[in-house]
Formats: structure tokens, C-alpha cells, sequence
């Protein structure tokens, strides 16, 4: 392929140069230059030196990936250091999700909040960024996660790994997709890989797009927007050799549209499901693991979670509680921190140190700490944690899948990676009838006593016709006051058997409170749903729920997450009926 070259700045020949250093020198005869420092380009963060470098992906398939890689300045070039490692589709130069106006090449800023607030350069670490295949620097094909971003993630730990200025151990750090690769590096099961802090991810592949069978809104927009970020122009005074890579789709249009074609699988049983089914695949790791997820998430949501954590037996810490799409250092104009609990950096390098640099921490961290829907935290040693499960049989039913339900369009200009989608917002607070045509309604007896539904509900039913079928849970204060807190929904193929996860979930009952299950049809902006016009008998319905009781609560420090009221603002409705209860809500004495 031939590409243009612009004259080289000054600024691009110590860059190139500073690439070659790493890659392999240009020529025997001269010594290679230490890199770029924030002294010569503002856009490396003070205290690093910046290079670049290619190498393949562990594939053979020919990929070459393009890493970043921002060492100590105060170090020699050979000093030895842990390495903390980020791999995913937003290091371009010019921009993570689009171009960001620079006019000077440099190392992405995505994660500058994390050097910068960790002194990472002064501890002693390096730091590298290396683009997935088809983004930024690298070429190859857009893969979703597959098996060749899989081997991605491999080749670049074993790559950081290998390294002459590197002990060996490495900690992958990253939120939203690049806390993906995070989960695919655990489940690599490679020695190398001492660490992971995961913000925000997707647990399996499919949920993203799809929800049993139903697609998601963004079901072609997630695949058009990562797309566009593939194919975003590198800048003039990137070197020859990283301007090619970035101009890989140019000659290679069918990635575009494989990209497309290939995530419009709804069947979650098909191969290409099943190979980034991640919470499937880390049976039996161990990689030691520092989680964050909003069980509110607008984006990422708490879906196969459980599954993930059941599945690593590894050392695992988090944080989760009532959150949107957000790091766990991220505050709002206000100052307040968006996850609400304080020290996130704090507790990320005690998790680093420990296994990356083998230092005993002076701070003993909860395993996990976990805000719930009252705003308060409490530390547990693992989630979940239920006091017991209970299996409430619903009374049979009937509602007509026509969708009826408030459909709300995509806002305009909606952007689909996931650093950006959300959930249309549903209307604000308004009566509603307990019941229509579209739905019927099961109810609990009044809780007795303060409650917590934890874990992940389950639904399983009998379906007496083809179409689609929705189920919310509600909480139910005695005036009629309902919080919408869990929802799913499936496809159902066949008259018969359907069974499904709702959302992992830790809401708290208080004494009064009543649980409606409602099932019914979808007509929701979250799902792209055809409605079947059958009306759709419902037998032996059976809800399996994960109950705690919240007086054996041991409380940690936070505050509550500001998302928490914008929620309860969105999702709360005035029932005009409420239902008599017909199941218990209650954790037994002793458990």
C-alpha cells in the first residue's frame, strides 16, 4: 500500500527514533535516544518517557499491534519495572472515541486521571497502551472480543512481560472495554499476569446487543461506532509506519462490514456467542481481581457478574452499588465521587504492590464493598452473600404481547460504544393502573421485617404461545409509591419452557414493602421487540430470588452515589392498585 508521508517534524523524529529503540535499533552503528519526555511533547505526562513500539499478535495471523509505552523518567533505561498494561480500542493519537483537536502527536490521555492520581512514574511502575487489531496503530480486523482480540491481549502481555525493562509482572488496569480485555487477560490463565482492575465491564459479549433473543437499540449502532473509531484519521506527524497501520481498512473494506454482519447473531448458542461468553470461560482461574459495577449501570450492566465470580477462584475485590458508567475516582462539578467511597487509587496500588512488587499492605481493604439502594455500604467477604434463596410460585396468568407499553426512540446523536450509550431515560413519575391488557402482576405479603433482595433473580415459566415476554420487579411502598429496581426480558421461540436472569441486583425492603413481579409484554426503548399480537398464556411461573438480612450488616465508609436520586427519580410510579400478596418476602430466623 502506499501512503503519503508529511515532512517529518523534529518532534516526529524523536519519536520515530524513540519507536525503533524499542522495536529494533535503526542501524548498528548509533545509539538509541531515550525516548520523548513532557519537555519535548506536552502530551507525555511529567515524570515519563515516551516510546513506541510493534510487535505481532500471538494469532499468526499478521496482525501487528502498536503499543505506547511510558517508562520512569527518573530510571535508567534498563532498570527493571512492574508494568501496568491497558489494551483496547481508544489509545489512537488523535482521540479515544473521535478527534480530539490535537496538533501534536502523543500518547493517549485516557487514563492520565490514573498516572497522575497514583504517582504511577514515581512508584516505579511503567505504564503501556496497546491498540486492539484495527484501531489506532494496529491493523487486522475489529473483532468484538473474539479470539483474535484474545490473542491480542496475549501477545501484548507477553510482550510487556518479555521486556529487558520489565520484572516479568505485569497488572492490567482499564474501564468499560478496556476492562474487558482485563477479564479476557485473567481467563488467558498466563503466569505473567499478576493483577487486574476491571471498571465497568461487559461479562459476556452477547448482553451487549442482545438480551436472550431480543436485540438491543444499539444492535447495529455499538458495531458502526467502533467503526468509526477504527477508522479515525491518524495525525500528520505520526510516523510513516503507525499512519499505515491506521489506514489498514482503507484496503481492507470487508472489515467494516464483516463488523457489522458478525454481531448480528441473536442466538447466544451460536460459536461466535459462545467464544466471548467471558464469564463461561474463567472457570478456574485465578488471577487476582479488583472489580467495579453499578447495579444501576445505563450501560454495561450487572448481567453474568455472578457467573464470572462464581466461576474465578482467584483473590477477587469490589466495589458495586448504585452507579452509572463511571471510574471509581470520577466526581461530579459539585466534587462529589460519582461511586461515592473514597480511595479508589489507594486501594487499586495496595492491590498492585502487593501482587506485582510482592509488599504487604499496611491497609487491610474489605474483599468487597457494596453500596445498596439506601445509600449505605457495608463490607462483605465476597458477593454475594445471601442469608438464604427462596422460590416464590407466581399464580398463572395472561397478557396480550402487543408492545403497548411508552416505546422512547434513541436520543438524537446517540453515540453506541461503550463509553457513551445509555438507556433512553423512561418518562418521569406518573399513575399507573396495576394492571392492562399488556401485563398482569404477582405480588409478596407486606415484608415484616428490613429485607435485601441480593444476587441474581431468576425467572422460569410455561409459555402457552410465540412471542416476547418482559418481567420487572417493584418495589412497593404502602401508599402505592413504586421503584422499577430489575428487569429482562426473552424471546420465546416456541410455546413451552422459558427461563432467564434478571439483573444482579442488592435492594433493600423496608418493613411494609411489598415485591411485584410483573410479566408482560416488552415495549421498551431498551429492546428492539416484534410484537407477536399473541396473547401469551403464562403457567408455573417460579421466580428464585437471593435474600440477606440487612441487620447483619458490617458498615464501611462511602457516600451516597449522587446517580442513585436521578435513578429513583426516573423509575419511580404512583400504582393506583396494589395487589394482595400471595408469597412471603422474608429471610427466616437464623439464617
Amino acid at each position: 500500500m502506499n501512503v503519503r508521508r508529511p515532512a517529518m517534524s523534529a518532534a516526529a523524529a524523536l519519536i520515530m527514533m524513540a519507536s525503533l529503540a524499542v522495536s529494533g535499533p535503526a542501524t548498528a552503528a548509533a545509539p538509541a535516544p531515550p525516548g520523548v519526555t513532557h519537555a519535548d511533547n506536552p502530551r507525555v505526562p511529567e515524570g515519563a518517557v515516551w516510546t513506541e513500539a510493534y510487535f505481532p499478535s500471538a494469532d499468526h495471523s499478521g496482525v501487528e499491534l502498536h503499543a505506547d509505552v511510558l517508562r520512569p523518567a527518573n530510571l535508567s533505561p534498563r532498570a527493571k519495572t512492574p508494568v501496568i498494561l491497558a489494551v483496547g480500542p481508544y489509545f489512537n493519537h488523535a482521540g479515544q472515541t473521535g478527534p480530539e483537536g490535537w496538533t501534536q502527536t502523543g500518547p493517549s490521555s485516557r487514563f492520565a486521571d490514573f498516572t497522575s492520581g497514583t504517582n504511577l512514574f514515581a512508584r516505579g511502575y511503567t505504564y503501556v497502551m496497546v491498540d486492539l487489531r484495527g484501531f489506532g496503530g494496529s491493523t487486522g480486523c475489529l473483532d468484538w472480543v473474539g479470539p483474535g482480540e484474545q490473542a491480542d491481549v496475549k501477545a501484548a502481555i507477553e510482550w510487556a512481560a518479555s521486556q529487558a525493562w520489565s520484572t516479568g509482572k505485569v497488572g492490567m488496569y482499564g474501564k468499560s472495554y478496556d476492562a474487558v480485555t482485563g477479564l479476557v487477560g485473567n481467563n488467558l490463565r498466563l503466569g505473567a499476569l499478576r493483577a487486574v482492575v476491571a471498571q465497568e465491564p461487559l461479562w459476556d459479549m452477547y448482553n451487549y446487543l442482545f438480551s436472550n433473543g431480543v436485540p438491543r437499540p444499539n444492535v447495529t449502532g455499538t458495531p458502526n461506532a467502533y467503526n468509526s473509531i477504527a477508522t479515525m484519521p491518524s495525525l500528520a506527524d505520526d510516523s510513516g509506519r503507525y499512519q499505515a497501520n491506521a489506514a489498514y481498512e482503507e484496503s481492507h473494506p470487508n472489515c467494516l462490514t464483516d463488523n457489522l454482519t458478525n454481531n448480528n447473531e441473536p442466538d447466544p448458542a451460536a460459536p461466535y456467542w459462545r467464544a466471548r461468553n467471558l464469564a463461561a470461560k474463567a472457570k478456574n482461574t485465578s488471577t487476582p481481581l479488583f472489580l467495579t459495577q453499578g447495579f444501576i449501570e445505563n450501560n454495561t450492566k450487572p448481567e453474568d457478574v455472578e457467573e464470572y465470580l462464581d466461576n474465578h477462584h482467584g483473590t477477587e475485590r469490589g466495589w458495586m452499588g448504585q452507579w452509572e458508567h463511571v471510574r471509581g475516582n470520577d466526581t461530579n462539578s459539585q466534587g462529589q465521587l460519582l461511586q461515592g467511597r473514597a480511595g479508589f487509587f489507594d486501594e487499586v496500588m495496595r492491590l498492585y504492590d502487593r501482587y506485582l512488587k510482592g509488599e504487604q499492605p499496611a491497609v487491610q481493604d474489605p474483599a468487597f464493598a457494596i453500596e445498596d439502594n439506601t445509600g449505605a455500604w457495608r463490607a462483605q467477604p465476597t458477593w454475594p452473600k445471601p442469608a438464604a434463596y427462596i422460590t416464590a410460585e407466581l399464580r398463572d396468568g395472561a397478557y396480550v404481547d402487543d408492545s403497548a407499553a411508552t416505546t422512547l426512540a434513541a436520543p438524537a446523536g446517540q453515540k453506541w460504544d461503550m463509553e457513551h450509550a445509555t438507556d433512553p431515560a423512561p418518562p418521569g413519575a406518573r399513575s399507573l393502573a396495576a394492571e392492562d391488557r399488556s401485563s398482569y402482576s404477582i405480588w409478596s405479603t407486606p415484608a415484616t421485617s428490613r429485607v435485601r433482595i441480593t444476587a441474581t433473580p431468576r425467572i422460569t415459566l410455561q409459555a402457552g404461545a410465540t412471542g416476547n415476554v418482559m418481567v420487572k420487579l417493584w418495589d412497593v411502598a404502602p401508599d402505592g409509591t413504586a421503584v422499577m429496581f430489575d428487569e429482562n426480558v426473552a424471546l420465546i421461540e416456541q410455546a413451552g419452557r422459558v427461563a432467564f436472569d434478571l439483573k444482579s441486583t442488592d435492594w433493600t425492603f423496608e418493613v411494609g414493602h411489598q415485591l411485584r413481579v410483573q410479566i408482560g409484554t416488552i415495549g421498551s426503548g431498551s429492546w428492539l421487540d416484534t410484537p407477536s399480537g399473541n396473547t401469551i398464556q403464562v403457567t408455573r411461573a417460579r421466580l428464585t430470588l437471593g435474600l440477606q438480612n440487612p441487620r447483619a450488616d458490617n458498615p464501611t465508609q462511602g457516600d451516597r452515589s449522587p446517580f442513585l436520586d436521578t435513578y429513583l427519580r426516573q423509575y419511580t410510579r404512583t400504582l393506583t392498585t396494589i395487589g394482595e400478596g400471595t408469597f412471603p418476602l422474608a429471610v427466616r430466623a437464623g439464617s
